[in-house]
């Protein structure tokens, strides 16, 4: 019944019996987080009436306020926005920026350089217009050492200019690892000793629910994220949020809105219950694509590829990398993957050009909500060491499926 060689299943069968031994961690960290939305729920007095959408300037949105209190107490934050208004990820770290950041600041990014979209926000490497450079903000990085934190230089690069540092807690397009939580926590505190005033700030982009808690319990000031990716748990259709201190929370709003209107305004155009409904389901969903990922670790290194994180290496992030050496290569995992995707399965994705991208970026994503990364999916920029990165499962079973086929199409070129 299996449209996949021998070999595919034999590989299959050895990978499965691999990683079924590291996934008891992964239930119990979903389990911890499945309980704390839980509490989170309850102590708030969640209720249907919260689900209820609104139009307009949204003045007093129940459902609104009610969600954005459950987020930031789930975060350990003292504030939060989750806001269907935004449309990315990449926005939402973006609105943290030009909300905090003044002419004459620097921003420091201490784990080397951003994801491509964050560059083109920044004005690395290249001018864009409405960019930080452009308004006066510098930027500086102090670049992985050893694909690990280089704290010497950390220490000696933040100076009285350096208002923000920005810590990337994923991979991007690299072959580094995730920074942990317990990295987070570290940074933060040796940062605050040496400024106190200088804002730890987080791109929390495919780390949320992976571990027990968020950055902002640990130290961070305030960070951003996509609600396509881990939060929304495959359920809500757009959106992002931001949480951490009030203050920089409601500087980020005034970007967002507008100054003196911030977080008061804001319609909910789309059904409250699918985000409730999704971070309720966010640890759990997390927790199958980390599954998938472990499992696609140790399929592609049976068939000799390189893989990051390895086997077992603990994971910060729901992505795992596999370099496969050839663009071809890349191609073709991604149309595999593609074949076995609920949603345009018919269709064989190709290399194009995409905004924020300075190469050209191959893509499958068979989703039901566009571009959603919590969802199965692989991506990669066609430039060496030619690594496809892949992310999301809503269920296990369709990562192992997805997996089998992105490997059988490279075994037919």
């Amino acid at each position: 019944m299996y449209p996949f060689s021998k070999k595919i299943l034999e590989t299959r069968d050895i990978a499965l019996n691999e990683s079924r031994k590291l996934f008891s961690r992964v239930d119990e960290v979903s389990e911890i987080n499945t309980l704390r939305v839980l509490e989170c729920f309850r102590k708030n007095r969640v209720s249907d009436y919260h689900f209820r959408t609104t139009s307009g300037y949204a003045y007093n949105d129940a459902g609104r306020e009610k969600l954005e209190e459950v987020w930031a107490e789930i975060c350990g934050a003292e504030k939060a926005l989750i806001r269907t208004q935004f449309v990315s990820g990449t926005h939402a770290l973006a609105t943290v920026l030009f909300g905090i950041l003044r002419p004459g600041d620097e921003l420091l990014s201490v784990t080397g350089t951003p994801y491509d979209t964050m560059q083109s926000v920044i004005g690395h490497h290249y001018d864009t217009p409405g960019s930080l450079k452009e308004f006066g903000i510098t930027y500086s990085e102090i670049p992985m050492k050893h694909d690990k934190l280089d704290w010497d230089t950390i220490r000696s690069a933040i100076n009285s200019n350096t208002k923000m540092v920005l810590i990337q807690r994923s991979r991007g397009y690299s072959m580094r690892s995730p920074i942990t939580i317990d990295e987070i926590t570290e940074l933060c505190s040796t940062i605050k000793r040496i400024k106190p005033d200088c804002i730890c700030f987080v791109d929390n982009c495919y780390g949320e629910f992976v571990d027990t808690m968020e950055p902002t319990a640990v130290g961070a000031d305030i960070m951003a994220g996509s609600l396509i990716k881990n939060p929304g748990g495959g359920i809500a259709p757009t959106g992002g949020y931001i949480a951490g201190r009030e203050d920089l929370v409601e500087l980020a709003a005034y970007r967002l809105t507008a100054p003196g209107i911030g977080s008061e305004v804001g319609a909910s155009l789309v059904d409250n219950r699918l985000l409730f409904q999704g971070l309720f389901l966010a640890p759990h969903v997390t927790a199958q694509a980390i599954k998938g990922a472990i499992f696609a670790s140790a399929f592609f290194s049976q068939l000799g590829y390189k893989t990051l994180p390895l086997l077992t290496e603990d994971r910060s992030d729901i992505i795992q990398a596999i370099e496969l050496e050839t663009p071809q290569k890349m191609i073709a995992f991604c149309q595999g993957l593609q074949k076995y995707s609920p949603i345009d399965a018919h269709v064989r994705p190709e290399p194009s050009s995409m905004p924020g991208y300075t190469d050209a970026v191959i893509m499958a994503a068979g989703t039901f909500i566009q571009g959603s990364s919590i969802e199965l999916s692989a991506d990669g920029p066609l430039r060496p060491p030619y690594a496809v990165y892949l992310q999301g499962g809503l269920t296990f079973e369709h990562a192992v499926i997805g997996v089998m086929g992105a490997a059988q199409e490279i075994d037919n070129l």
